[in-house]
């Protein structure tokens, strides 16, 4: 038999609360996704994930801005463009692929 090896465990980092109330106010700000956010502060996108989660069950969560907001609402708008032209090509392709071929004799 094998003895398992083991990874040894990193030492378990702590965050002053202030750091995470900036941390969670930058991303609400930013709009920018928790893990590209997470790696530009050296953290885990769960210790931000629990961080939002903990502000929105003790309360504090303050409602999202407007510049936030019309952020959020131009992102779905070029989202949603881009995806009805998509939606568009793959309707002329369906089209195109299941027109009879004229070219084609039946025998």
């Amino acid at each position: 038999m094998t003895k398992k090896e083991t990874k040894p465990k990193r030492a378990k980092r702590s965050f002053d609360e202030q750091f995470r109330r900036d941390a969670v106010a930058l991303v609400k700000s930013t709009g920018k996704p928790l893990g590209e956010f997470a790696h530009q502060l050296g953290i885990t996108h769960w210790n931000l994930r629990d961080w939002l989660k903990r502000e929105r069950r003790e309360g504090r969560a303050e409602p999202p801005s407007s510049q936030a907001l019309e952020q959020v609402i131009r992102r779905l708008q070029q989202e949603n463009v881009s995806l009805l032209a998509q939606r568009d090509v793959l309707k002329k392709a369906l089209g195109i692929l299941s027109a009879p071929n004229p070219n084609v004799s039946h025998s």
